[in-house]
């Protein structure tokens, strides 16, 4: 209002539930309402049918649950400003010691005043660990529908990309719900309400499973997005000509389409523990950043070359590293294998991973093997290098024709090829001091 007279010749509204409280709060400005639908939320509903194309964009695999951390910008949100009740710093490297690598997949949507408003620079600063430790950030404009179209849970506040999710029906599991800035009239508040807590202090594995198993979705959100879902591009367009004194086209009224995004698979460059189980060709698996103190059998660690502590290469077991077969800096697979265990004697087993099924990898004292995951296979081809360490050490030897491993890990199956590579000088294999193997585990 300005001096007591509207000031917009529309106020475009999603819902006719909007215009009654804007009837009530401000009589004076009804006539301007047009209830015209939610373009956001239609280009969402459009592109549902491509939701695994979203999810491997992601590079989420068979069997991973996708979790997306949302924030809005105000300082109550989950990414708050730093006080009290700011639970996201203290959540993020625990979500990556308590999640599993392999069953979840973290991604964080992040609202663009957030990056605005603290920098680019600083953000990513305050994200740094989780991002070595796989979590990747969303980019906040073009790419943050496809997450949400592609996640199992969305782990949010009381902004609106929590309440899109849940309209859309995917899971949703409120770390912060804060109320104060929001109309208490509003269905959003009554979402807010009614949506289940996250737990900050509770074990969060147990909580992002049980709040995807008992989901029920809501009828409000779906129902209050729009009332109109598909229809915003014609009823926008005709208002607009209409304000203009403009005949309308004749062609349809269509949205651009969303995007695919750029695949960005995780990096995960923080040293990973591994629990292991073996039993003749079958190997169970297990990976997170963290020990539990309650994990049984074999352990190793597993270690980025790009660590970011250097002295973590010292104690690892498995090193591992991606790249082109022909990257004339690494030397190739077999060079770069052989110069890593050469150089690491505590080291039973280097991996290259060559793409994103394969890998080349030299066992200490055991010869070169190429990895390769069968049709059925969906799985991180560092979690194929750590399935055949456990299992020579279990005794596993690989013979001339090779052998295939079914290795077990996020709730799936993946049958790995083992084939041994051309023969090196056994020097080159790196046999020496260190065998391959784990430590055992307490319990």
């Amino acid at each position: 209002m300005a001096d007591g007279v509207p000031y917009v010749d529309a106020l475009v509204l999603s819902h006719p539930e909007q215009t009654e409280r804007l009837r009530r709060v401000c009589p004076e400005a009804a006539h301007a309402a047009v209830v015209a639908g939610d373009p956001c939320y239609d280009r969402m509903l459009a592109a549902r049918p491509y939701r695994e194309r979203f999810r491997r964009a992601l590079g989420v695999r068979r069997g991973q649950r996708l979790v997306v951390l949302n924030s809005t910008w105000n300082p109550e949100g989950f990414f708050g400003s730093g006080g009290e009740g700011d639970v996201l710093p203290g959540l993020l490297p625990r979500l990556a010691e308590e999640l599993p690598a392999d069953d979840f997949r973290l991604a964080a949507v992040l609202h663009p005043n957030i990056w605005y408003g603290h920098g680019p620079g600083q953000v990513r600063a305050w994200l740094d660990r989780a991002r070595r430790a796989g979590l990747t950030p969303v980019d906040p404009v073009h790419a943050w529908r496809q997450a949400l179209l592609a996640a199992d849970v969305v782990l949010g506040d009381f902004g609106a990309v929590s309440y899109y999710a849940a309209a859309l029906g995917t899971p949703v599991l409120l770390g912060s719900a804060s109320r104060e800035r929001l109309d208490p009239e509003a269905p959003l508040a009554d979402f807010v309400a009614r949506a289940p807590r996250l737990d900050p202090h509770g074990p969060l594995r147990e909580q992002v499973e049980k709040t995807a198993a008992e989901h029920r979705p809501f009828t409000g959100p779906a129902r209050y997005t729009s009332s109109v879902p598909g229809s915003s591009a014609a009823l926008l367009r005709r208002h607009f000509y209409r304000l203009m004194g403009l005949p309308e086209p004749a062609a349809p009224a269509l949205l651009e389409p969303l995007p695919l995004p750029p695949h960005e698979p995780p990096r995960r460059t923080a040293p990973l523990h591994v629990r292991t189980r073996v039993h003749g060709g079958e190997v169970w698996i297990e990976r997170s950043t963290a020990q539990p103190y309650d994990a049984a059998g074999l352990s190793h660690l597993a270690v980025h070359e790009e660590t970011r502590d250097p002295g973590d290469l010292t104690v690892a077991e498995v090193i591992v590293r991606e790249g082109r077969p022909d990257d004339p800096r690494l030397g190739g697979p077999a060079h770069w294998t052989a110069e890593v265990l050469r150089r690491h004697p505590h080291c039973g087993l280097a991996a290259y991973l060559t793409d994103a099924d394969a890998c080349f990898v030299r066992a200490r004292g055991q010869g070169a093997f190429r990895l390769t995951a069968l049709p059925e296979a969906d799985a991180d081809p560092a979690v194929y290098a750590s399935a055949l360490h456990a299992w020579l050490a279990d005794g596993g030897t690989v013979p001339d024709g090779g052998t295939t491993l079914r290795v077990h890990a996020a709730s799936a199956v993946h049958p790995v090829a083992v084939v041994p590579a051309t023969p090196l000088p056994r020097s080159a294999d790196g046999a020496g001091p260190g065998t391959p193997g784990g430590r055992p585990l307490p319990g």
